[in-house]
């Protein structure tokens, strides 16, 4: 498989968070609390995860790589938890700005533990991710933000321990067979979860029955499939420029709260869409070059 095949499915690991905020506004909308929409995601997630384990080729591992793989999933827990406690006080617009700063924030982790420093070509692409993600998420034409210090450190730290999570997904366990590697993060991710969110929702029978199809949902696209896709492409190609094409999460975002959500997007936003796809795009110029080299020695 070629470099370019490894940064498309972390792009499409990224696109699959972009659909959960469109999932999470309609269990809302239904009813449901912080702590089951949560809990239920984590809780079906894992569970779908362990199902896929079954039927596909796994190895028998150590009890200390299984630990690695547990806590390795603790961050991934852990941004959820943090991203919902910032939305308490922050306009979502304004929240998922600082959500969005994991996008330097890996290239800098890159370059302090690897010592692989950014290329002009890279903090190009970052620059442009940024200012899209301000257009796309709507602060320039958005009234009243409310701006909190507790909210921004939670927020904060949801950009963290995600950039954490997409460090660990491509450095922790790399040769454990994907599938079987996504099953432990997610169990991690589902421990902290339910340490810091008390499932009380497991003790209501119509409550659970309620949000299953929200939480198959956002388990499926927010848990079993980003840490997979993220388990088989981060390791080929970083976390700094993997970090860059999980920024496809906010277009999809957008795309989503317009097309089935039937929210207003504005022509700002739009734009700011095409920014980050571009930015996207820049990052990822760096692989052709290796494309070309690589075919050109070929016999």
């Amino acid at each position: 498989m070629k470099t370019w095949h490894y940064a498309c499915i972390v792009f499409l690991g990224g696109c699959c968070y972009g659909l959960l905020s469109t999932f999470v506004k309609l269990a809302y909308s239904a009813g449901f609390s912080v702590s089951a929409v949560s809990g239920g995601q984590y809780l079906f997630g894992a569970l779908l995860s362990w199902i896929l384990v079954m039927f596909t080729k796994k190895q028998k591992l150590p009890f200390k790589r299984i630990c690695q793989l547990l806590l390795s999933g603790i961050p991934f827990g852990l941004t959820g938890v943090f991203y919902y406690q910032s939305l308490q006080t922050l306009n979502a617009s304004l929240a998922i700005i600082f959500l969005f700063q994991f996008v330097w924030i890996g290239t800098l982790l890159e370059w302090v533990v690897y010592k692989k420093k950014p290329t002009a070509g890279k903090m190009v692409s970052i620059a442009v991710l940024l200012i899209g993600s301000v257009l796309a998420a709507n602060v320039v034409s958005a009234g009243g933000i409310v701006l909190s210090w507790a909210g921004m450190a939670w927020a904060l730290l949801s950009a963290l321990t995600f950039t954490t999570f997409i460090f660990l997904s491509g450095s922790v366990g790399k040769d454990t067979p994907p599938v079987q590697k996504s099953a432990l993060l997610s169990t991690g991710g589902l421990i902290v979860v339910f340490v810091l969110l008390p499932p009380a929702f497991l003790l209501d029978m119509s409550v659970l029955m309620g949000v299953a199809p929200y939480g198959l949902l956002l388990g499926f696209f927010g848990v079993v499939l980003p840490p997979l896709l993220f388990s088989i492409g981060m390791p080929r190609i970083g976390p700094g420029l993997g970090t860059i094409l999980t920024a496809s999460e906010l277009p999809v975002a957008v795309s989503m709260s317009s097309f089935i959500l039937a929210e207003h997007v504005s022509l700002l936003q739009w734009i700011g869409v095409v920014l980050i796809l571009g930015g996207i795009a820049a990052g990822n110029v760096s692989l052709a070059p290796k494309a070309s080299i690589r075919k050109s020695s070929a016999p």
